[in-house]
């Protein structure tokens, strides 16, 4: 019998849990870490989060965005301006995540270069070096 995928199996009944591999999946995301850091700081809008998120599509920041919304990890505000306004804060329980999401980040900030050479090195040493 094949695994069901983290959305179908979160879908299920809401009194099921959500395996820790399925939370994990959602919270250390491509996306969903910076979304959560920037959102920790205080509302940000969509554009604001489109701007400062390198490399994201507005389809992929809008799905991540429902599924940290839906997941109770970020609040969505709605303002009934022209055109209107969205607003995007991180829950509490998000926010209980921002010293390890940083000190993550922090980590492969200071280590990339070191897994990058790692990377070249190994790569050398099989011949797989184009």
């Amino acid at each position: 019998m094949s695994q069901p995928n983290t959305q179908e199996s979160c879908q299920a009944e809401h009194t099921s849990a959500c395996t820790v591999r399925e939370v994990l999946d959602r919270v250390g995301g491509k996306w969903s870490i910076g979304i959560i850091i920037a959102a920790s700081d205080g509302p940000v809008r969509f554009t604001e989060l489109e701007r400062s998120i390198e490399g994201i599509s507005r389809r992929m920041l809008t799905l991540t965005l429902r599924h940290l919304e839906r997941d109770g990890l970020l609040t969505r505000t709605v303002f009934p301006t022209v055109p209107p306004r969205v607003e995007y804060v991180a829950t509490e329980m998000a926010r209980e995540l921002y010293e390890s999401l940083v000190s993550l980040t922090g980590w492969a900030q200071r280590h990339r270069e070191a897994i990058a050479a790692a990377r070249d090195a190994y790569d050398r040493e099989r011949g797989l070096a184009g």
